[in-house]
């Protein structure tokens, strides 16, 4: 067989330099694409005019701002409140009040700072102001995850074999419109009673496959430090759990609550993990940075749990601008969930190709710490279910055919190759 001739240094180069204005040309459409991306750094100048507007109208301090008990006692509840901080339209707030009669709303004043008070299909005022699509909703479930019936003790959720949920409150500093648990929400904002957390506690004693318990709710960071300090100690004390998870949006709706005594309880506890739930690049701002670097300087990692939402965040270019901007500000993009039935909420719903397109866009084109794990939550409480590009076009005794992040389909050994095992 005739051997291939062997390329000279320059002929390599020349090779090297073709192929890589060939994978510039693959991300123009991105980089053009996210120079009109809006992102909480880009706008933090606007941020602050709105926070000091927001001062003004409550008559409070920059201590306040930074007080995270001060937020949550200031959130924003009424359409008279609102209209001072964003240009509502009349129908805007009548339609505001007649689902607020159903389905409770609440944002804090830090978050509303983010919106933009002139544009309504500003993705951060979708996600915490309620519209009239929520009334018109005749599909959605209450409980499509069927937690319910997969809640074997008081407080607990469990889908896995190695793994549960404890809901420790129905608090939020914020009350997200496409909630999954918007049924527990109610008028009043509790904790679970410690006779309830006691009888979790207890099942997760007697369970002794649970190596990992997630503290969620509502929003685990809403417990006060003692609280936390308490039931993170009490899980400690139990020898098979190996690691703890916090859920928390705080991070996103009210990073001041993100204290250095909080870091401090949370670095006792350790292997201690938090997951935090942002959806688009506004939100990621300065303060978040903050909050994010007491939270890594304590030695909790952080991961981010998206969901794809309608109107928000389907789009490739601003997922990918979403996940860059997390690893900024040292959080993992983890998961991109698909938005679940849940009565009042389906207008969020994208269809499932929507988020294989995202994943094809990011696959490849971004470094795989950018990369999250697209799911969808099988329904009645039978867990993710990874949703994934298909990459294996066939497989045999000898080769697979593979379908790479460019679209090239080519054979690739399958186990050793014939030559070497010969």
């Amino acid at each position: 067989m005739e051997l291939k001739r062997e390329l000279s240094a320059e002929e390599k180069r020349r090779l090297a330099q073709e192929r890589a204005e060939e994978l510039r040309e693959r991300i123009q459409d991105y980089l053009e694409a996210s120079k009109h991306i809006p992102t909480g750094f880009k706008l933090a100048d606007q941020y602050e005019e709105r926070k000091q507007k927001i001062l003004k109208i409550l008559n409070a301090t920059e201590e306040d701002w930074y007080n995270w008990k001060w937020q949550l006692r200031n959130r924003f509840t009424s359409t008279e409140q609102l209209a001072k901080v964003l240009d509502l339209t009349d129908q805007e707030i009548e339609d505001i009040e007649r689902v607020g009669k159903k389905y409770r709303w609440a944002a804090s004043p830090y978050y509303v700072s983010l919106m933009d008070p002139k544009d309504p299909n500003c993705p951060i005022r979708k996600q915490a102001i309620p519209c009239i699509e929520e009334l018109n909703d005749t599909v959605g479930e209450a409980d499509p995850m069927g937690e319910e019936f997969t809640s074997p003790a008081p407080g607990i959720t469990r889908r896995y074999p190695d793994r549960l949920i404890i809901n420790v409150t129905n608090l939020c500093a914020m009350y997200c419109r496409h909630c999954q648990r918007r049924r527990n929400i109610g008028e009043v904002d509790k904790v679970t009673p410690k006779a309830d957390l006691e009888a979790a506690l207890d099942y997760v004693r007697q369970n002794p496959e649970i190596r990992d318990v997630l503290l969620t709710g509502g929003d685990a960071f809403m417990l006060s430090n003692d609280q936390l300090d308490w039931l993170l100690g009490e899980l400690d004390k139990i020898e098979h759990v190996e690691i703890k998870r916090l859920g928390t949006r705080t991070l996103v709706t009210m990073p001041m609550r993100v204290t250095p005594e909080l870091c401090a309880v949370l670095e006792k506890h350790h292997p201690v993990y938090v997951n935090t739930h942002f959806n688009h690049p506004k939100e990621i701002t300065p303060e978040v940075a903050k909050a994010c670097d007491r939270l890594t300087k304590a030695g909790v990692p952080i991961g981010n749990q998206a969901v794809l939402l309608r109107g928000i965040n389907n789009d490739p270019h601003v997922m990918k601008k979403l996940n860059h901007e997390l690893l900024k500000v040292r959080i993992r993009p983890y998961y991109i969930f698909h938005a679940k039935p849940v009565k009042g909420t389906t207008h969020f719903i994208t269809r499932v190709e929507e988020g294989i397109q995202i994943m094809e866009h990011l696959r490849g084109y971004t470094s795989g710490l950018a990369i999250p794990t697209y799911l969808i939550n099988a329904p009645h409480g039978y867990g993710k279910t990874p949703m994934l590009p298909e990459y294996l076009v066939s497989s045999g005794p000898d080769y697979v055919t593979i379908r790479t992040w460019e679209g090239r389909v080519m054979k690739y050994p399958n186990g050793v190759p014939n030559s070497v095992k010969e």
